[in-house]
């Protein structure tokens, strides 16, 4: 069988429980994939192969059981793993060794998936481009030259580049859509509490949240539901594990799309791909109609929010890089009236859209207000003739969905004449994560951009 490390998540499962594959063969597959190709992409940047093998041949001598038996993935960087190296991006965190696991991680191994390492991560995940002192930067795999977005760019980079076919990210901002489509694969930021996460800092924040990354929606789906459902850790965890809509296709779906989100400078290549997928929902049935969305508020909203959660997480400055430093001492300059003020415009826009839900089903829109940019440049510091304040603000078309206690999944939307990846964003109203990605694997079967691989 050729190619074993591109085939879908799903089929392999499938021929793992028939026994037609061996996971002994599978992670085969995927290390020789790893050690052809990571060298140039450098997605995967802490390796356990040894244990991963020892894994994969005690799962070949028990009957397969768990939906993910067999499959090998890797973690972010920013996620705890018993045994093995977790720097966080971080000098400070260099030779740092876990020794329990993520919630994430017990429950992805609970369901037979085997880890095989890390992926790399921008310190602390801050920033939506993977780059750090410890490991330095990991390249799209479309394009080595460019960026793989972040801060699961690792993730998105190993998995677009055949590397693993399921990955864990997070996003605050971004984090996991953003290289979902600069990379072209797929990643949904689940409405918070679909999969929990266990904080010792901020149980009640809601604006980070973890989730799945494949190749396909329906992989993502079987990842979900692997790792969805309630934990007394978390405050606001939902009960129910995540179950796929049984209604299949958009027919009479009602779409809203925004091009620029009330107002956002795109540049026009990006604009040019994400204006295609109005008309390809139109003719799988939606009724779609273009709208202009308000979304004020929700700038400030999470920029104040984010600035006073980093003022908690990192208090002690002099270990953090640039990026992580001002946002902890943006956060240091946070007063209760500003956390009242974010509150009430948060407020604010969630009642503006609660009312928008009520008139659709999901919400079209740019993941990212570029395309992979290159590689070396820090952040985007200008979209359209339109300078860019700081690191943050060419991300504001992800970032402000992120206000929104919203699912929003990426989609690949097609390429530019660059050959470069974009993402489309399909977002939700909250709690409605199995609308999106019904929306999302109509989208995907009906364009394939998803099935195209990069010339590695």
């Amino acid at each position: 069988m050729t190619d074993l490390h591109y085939l879908t998540a799903t089929e392999m499962a499938r021929l793992l429980h028939a026994r037609e594959i061996s996971a002994v063969e599978l992670l085969q597959a995927h290390l020789d994939r790893i050690e052809q190709v990571n060298p140039r992409v450098n997605a995967i940047v802490t390796l356990d192969a040894e244990h991963a093998m020892d894994i994969a041949r005690a799962l070949d001598s028990v009957t397969p059981a768990g939906p993910l038996h067999g499959l090998p993935i890797a973690h972010k960087d920013l996620v705890d793993t018993a045994g093995i190296r977790t720097t966080y991006g971080s000098p400070a965190f260099a030779d740092n060794v876990p020794e329990r696991d993520d919630l994430i991680v017990q429950r992805l191994k609970a369901a037979g998936a085997i880890t095989i390492g890390k992926t790399n991560t921008p310190e602390y995940g801050t920033g939506s481009h993977t780059v750090n002192e410890v490991f330095g930067a990991t390249r799209n795999p479309y394009d080595l030259s460019r960026s793989a977005g972040g801060s699961s760019g690792g993730a998105a980079a190993a998995l677009a580049s055949g590397m693993i076919p399921l990955a864990d990210g997070s996003d605050m901002g971004g984090s996991l859509r953003n290289p979902a489509s600069f990379c072209n694969v797929v990643g949904l930021r689940p409405t918070p509490g679909r999969v929990p996460s266990i904080s010792d800092k901020a149980a009640w924040y809601t604006l980070a949240v973890p989730g799945p990354m494949a190749r396909t929606v329906d992989d993502l789906m079987l990842m979900l539901q692997a790792v969805s459902g309630f934990h007394p850790g978390s405050p606001y965890a939902i009960t129910e594990p995540f179950a796929p809509e049984p209604r299949e296709g958009v027919e009479h779906l009602r779409v809203a799309w925004s091009p620029d989100l009330g107002g956002l400078p795109v540049d026009p290549r990006t604009a040019a791909v994400t204006a295609t997928a109005p008309q390809v929902f139109e003719e799988l049935g939606a009724r779609v109609e273009q709208v202009d969305l308000d979304l004020s508020g929700a700038e400030d909203a999470f920029r104040i929010y984010r600035a006073w959660y980093y003022a908690l997480a990192f208090p002690d400055l002099e270990i953090l890089g640039p990026n992580t430093r001002w946002n902890a001492e943006r956060g240091r300059e946070v007063s209760g009236a500003d956390l009242a003020r974010a509150e009430q415009l948060r407020t604010a826009v969630y009642q503006r859209m609660n009312a928008f839900w009520d008139r659709y089903d999901v919400l079209l829109a740019p993941v990212s207000q570029v395309p992979p940019f290159p590689v070396d440049e820090p952040y985007v510091r200008e979209i359209n003739g339109v300078a860019m304040p700081d690191y943050l603000a060419w991300m504001r078309s992800a970032y402000w969905i992120s206000v929104l206690h919203a699912p929003a999944a990426s989609v690949p939307a097609g390429f530019t004449g660059e050959g470069l990846p974009v993402g489309v964003q399909i977002v939700g109203r909250p709690f409605a994560d199995a609308r999106v990605l019904r929306a999302a694997r109509a989208f995907e079967q009906a364009t394939g951009y998803g099935y195209r691989r990069p010339a590695l």
